[in-house]
């Protein structure tokens, strides 16, 4: 396999967390990696390769003006890489706007893909992770999109969780047909025609709602971007705060400790799933490249699952499946 192009420089505990985590990928788990930064801040990289870029582009820059006008930053060097054929994917958990138009603008679109969407696992507790998408890509989305979303959502749950035959749904306010609002009554009508679940080989449910989200009963949920993006943030906001007041309650008393100590391995499973850090990354599916969106506040363990995530998707060829299921 050819090396992981990881953005050193990208994320807010860049570039010392990213560098461990990419070295620990290197070292515990024999994935290649290159780094993509400035040399001199990068610290101690061990024996890992490097290309080196001049330039940074923040996480609070316009994305698209950013790529077009710092052409040595390490996200478009990282992007470049895989287009040249010197890095089989790309991470990073720099600015999602810059990462998603580097990809675009240096890698191209899948012919046959209008938009491409960033697909994100939310976790299921004891279950498979439900596919999320558009999460963010997209603001403003046209229903045939939601098409394209769902075909893309059904070979990337079937690539990446072995889910044979995805169960896909629609993100609305209610499970009935004319539940929701005109796009996502268009949209709807549009899914409804069976001709391209019978290509992707998946299962159209119908609508589903916010609840269905974190449960068994869908394997991937399509809609616009700006609401998947809320929905995720919301999803986040809301299993910290469980989880916070939860640590809360367990260290009230000497009785409530003794519980938190017995129930500590249960608990600790639990945090283990819900974490952010455990996904490693969205995927930004319709380039012709593998490229990982990892949380900008990600840690060394993030980066290490991101880098595992991305050489999974290499090796299982994500990429060529998304290409033929568009054709």
């Amino acid at each position: 396999m050819l090396p992981i192009a990881v953005d050193a420089m990208g994320g807010d505990k860049a570039p010392d967390e990213i560098v461990a985590g990419a070295r620990r990928a290197s070292e515990q788990l024999g994935i290649p990696v290159v780094l993509v930064g400035r040399p001199g801040e990068m610290g101690d990289t061990g024996d890992l390769a490097i290309i080196e870029a001049s330039e940074v582009i923040a996480m609070d820059a316009e994305a698209g003006s950013s790529v077009r006008r710092m052409k040595d930053s390490s996200l478009v060097r990282a992007a470049e890489a895989v287009r040249d054929g010197k890095a089989s994917a790309m991470v990073s958990a720099g600015n999602t706007g810059a990462t998603m138009a580097s990809a675009l603008l240096r890698m191209g679109r899948i012919k046959g893909i209008n938009r491409p969407a960033i697909a994100t696992p939310i976790p299921v507790p004891g279950g498979t992770p439900t596919t999320l998408l558009d999460a963010g890509a997209n603001a403003e989305c046209r229903p045939e999109w939601l098409v394209e979303f769902a075909r893309m959502g059904a070979v990337y749950a079937r690539d990446r969780f072995g889910i044979q035959k995805p169960r896909v749904g629609l993100l609305s306010i209610g499970e009935e047909a004319g539940k929701g609002s005109p796009f996502v009554k268009e949209s709807f009508a549009g899914l409804s025609d069976p001709a391209w679940a019978l290509a992707s080989d998946c299962e159209w449910i119908g609508n589903v709602e916010g609840r269905d989200v974190m449960t068994s009963e869908v394997d991937v949920i399509v809609t616009d971007g700006f609401t998947g993006n809320v929905t995720l943030k919301t999803l986040e906001g809301a299993m910290q705060a469980l989880i916070g007041r939860l640590l809360v309650a367990i260290d009230t008393d000497d009785h409530t400790r003794a519980a938190g100590e017995a129930l500590g391995p249960a608990l600790d499973q639990m945090v283990a799933e819900l974490h952010p850090d455990t996904v490693g990354g969205a995927l930004l599916l319709g380039v012709k490249g593998v490229c990982v969106i990892s949380h900008g506040s990600s840690s060394e363990a993030a980066m290490i699952n991101a880098i595992s995530v991305a050489a999974e998707m290499v090796e299982v060829e994500m990429v060529r499946h998304l290409t033929a299921s568009a054709s």
